[in-house]
């Protein structure tokens, strides 16, 4: 692997990392805890690895909140 452009996209936001990454193949990961919760906050890179043709982002939001429903 030369140069590694994901090893700098941690805690960036989302939208940030795609456009660093443009014209690469992304593939989207969204962490997410278990039961009802609202993403608060911006989305942020939490991981970024090179797979195979790929990079893939891990993302999740700064913080979450119960949803009512």
């Amino acid at each position: 692997m030369s140069s590694d452009p994901t090893i700098d996209l941690t805690l960036v936001p989302e939208v940030q990392a795609r456009a660093a990454l443009k014209g690469r193949r992304v593939r989207f990961v969204m962490l997410a805890p278990v039961g009802g919760w609202l993403g608060v906050g911006t989305l942020r890179v939490v991981r970024a690895t090179e797979r195979d043709d790929a990079i893939e982002l891990v993302c999740g939001y700064e913080r979450y909140e119960r949803s009512a429903a």
